[in-house]
């Protein structure tokens, strides 16, 4: 009797403990793919905006992401369906023609998205990519305080603290780079850092009052991520050609859309428009501890590889500055105290993307997932 109690035991550990390592897989993957997305566009980017010879036009490329985005959103939509031509066309058509009220709301942060994007490609173009990625991580501070601002959420002293903290840390990295000019960018003519600089900030500031603007919306409707994303590239994409044409409409009517598109360009505008997507669906394993050390790891290969690919100079003054930056984004990603406010600002997850070019329009904790992923009901083997 004793022995069959026993191996009962055994056999109901077993399933925890594989439950428990294929948990642990799926975080150091989400861990991975996290950091290598944060990483590789800005790099990228950098990468193709500093290559010599004729350059694509960025307003393009924007517009380019918006389609593929919207395209793939689309799919994720009819696979919902159940490739049901007929019943997916209806439910777009409900949701974006008939409720036009509702779809009217996302062209405000749509048109923020679409400067935003336009701004980095100026930012990264002119700002070594390394300083960028630090910079760029004062969007967590803005979504933090628009957080308090409109939605009235609440800061523990450990987050008010790393806000602090963070800010400390790009001031300083700013003073090092004011003071390495001439290292930190090339002679190119065609490179301002001041330009880059202003860029940065005003993206920064655009991402944290479009982040919560999207979330606030996301909050009062019962429409899915999905949904709405399709509903933010159809502004986003009329938006883009808008820009487009103002920014360089006479020199892509001479030379053509895609003027200046190589397989690198193409990689850079892919992983664009399905990082942000493929981060949403990673987040889902990624708690934000990890996505705080994604984060940060991702601020570290930046810089490394800076030094490689661009000759970027790291000395006392700029480590310092990263270090508290990466220590503030690790500290305002970590559990509340038991007794602190639960609730949760936005900003953890806008940490979980600070490369990608839309961090807060796709990922927003797994509330929004679950109308993708698929669900399954008590009776199910593994619920």
């Amino acid at each position: 009797m004793a022995a069959g109690s026993l191996n009962k035991t055994v056999e109901e550990k077993t399933p925890n403990r594989t439950h428990s390592d294929a948990n642990r897989k799926l975080k150091y993957i989400s861990l991975a793919v996290l950091v290598v997305q944060n990483a590789s566009l800005i790099l990228s980017i950098r990468y193709v905006r500093t290559l010599p010879g004729d350059r694509f036009f960025a307003t393009s490329a924007v517009v380019m992401a918006e389609v593929l985005k919207v395209l793939t959103c689309l799919l994720i939509i009819l696979l919902q369906k159940r490739f049901s031509l007929m019943e997916t066309a209806h439910f777009l058509f409900d949701s974006v023609v008939l409720q036009y009220r509702d779809t009217l709301k996302l062209a405000v942060p749509a048109l923020i998205y679409t400067l935003q994007n336009n701004l980095q490609y100026i930012a990264i173009s002119n700002l070594p990519a390394a300083t960028f990625q630090v910079t760029y991580q004062l969007k967590i501070l803005t979504t933090a305080l628009f957080s308090v601002l409109m939605l009235r959420k609440s800061l523990t002293r450990v987050q008010w603290v790393s806000l602090l903290l963070l800010f400390t840390g790009v001031a300083v990295v700013q003073v090092q780079q004011e003071g390495n000019k001439e290292a930190s960018v090339s002679d190119s003519s065609q490179q301002n850092y001041t330009a880059g600089l202003v860029a940065v900030v005003i993206s920064c500031l655009s991402s944290g009052f479009a982040g919560v603007y999207f979330e606030k919306i996301l909050k009062g409707s019962a429409a899915s991520v999905w949904m709405r994303n399709v509903q933010l590239g159809i502004f986003g994409t009329a938006l883009g050609l808008l820009g487009l044409w103002w920014n360089d409409g006479a020199a892509v009517a001479e030379r053509g859309f895609l003027f200046g598109y190589t397989a690198t360009v193409w990689c850079v505008i892919f992983n664009q428009a399905f990082g942000g997507l493929l981060v949403a669906v990673v987040v889902k394993y990624a708690d934000n501890i990890l996505k705080g050390f994604a984060t940060s790891f991702s601020i570290v290969v930046s810089t490394v590889m800076s030094v490689y690919l661009f000759a970027f100079h790291v000395d006392l003054l700029f480590t310092v500055g990263a270090g508290l930056v990466i220590g503030a984004v690790y500290m305002y990603s970590l559990p509340k105290a038991p007794g602190a406010s639960v609730t949760q600002s936005p900003a953890s997850s806008s940490a979980s993307s600070a490369a990608s070019s839309e961090p807060s329009r796709t990922v927003d904790g797994e509330g929004e997932m679950e109308a993708f992923l698929p669900k399954c009901s008590g009776k199910e083997k593994g619920c």
